[in-house]
């Protein structure tokens, strides 16, 4: 048997739907996501697109990631992108070969790190929050 070198494009639909029905239901995350998202089925086909362009070059996606996420901004802390991450990083652990899994993990941290540049840093015209202990 040979290891896969490449996500199956069959896989996505239902990734997304274990890892945001986990998200859902997350303490933190799963209020803010509940209140943004209006349309679960057509997020989850508009991620689709979008992992289906990144992980496979299909070109599906046409959206701007980082203006939805600056729409946002405040109900969204840097840190829940650190949960965000460790969900992403159990489902795919979970669903993928390894070598994939860390593919995916690795892009999904990268697109975290984008996001809170852009939305919390003042070099990226992003909105600075400071916590205080």
């Amino acid at each position: 048997m040979t290891k896969p070198d490449k996500l199956d494009p069959d896989k996505l639909p239902e990734i997304l739907t274990r890892f945001y029905g986990r998200i859902r239901k997350d303490p933190d995350l799963g209020p803010v996501f509940n209140d943004i998202v209006e349309d679960w089925d057509e997020h989850l086909l508009r991620l689709e697109d979008f992992w289906s362009s990144l992980m496979l070059s299909t070109g599906r996606y046409k959206g701007n990631p980082l203006a939805m996420h600056r729409l946002h901004v405040a109900a969204i802390s840097p840190g829940m992108y650190d949960r965000w991450l460790l969900i992403w990083a159990q489902t795919t652990n979970e669903m993928l070969p390894p070598e994939i899994a860390n593919v995916m993990q690795i892009k999904a941290t990268r697109i975290a790190e984008r996001l809170k540049s852009v939305m919390y840093e003042p070099t990226h015209g992003g909105y600075y929050q400071l916590s205080r202990s």
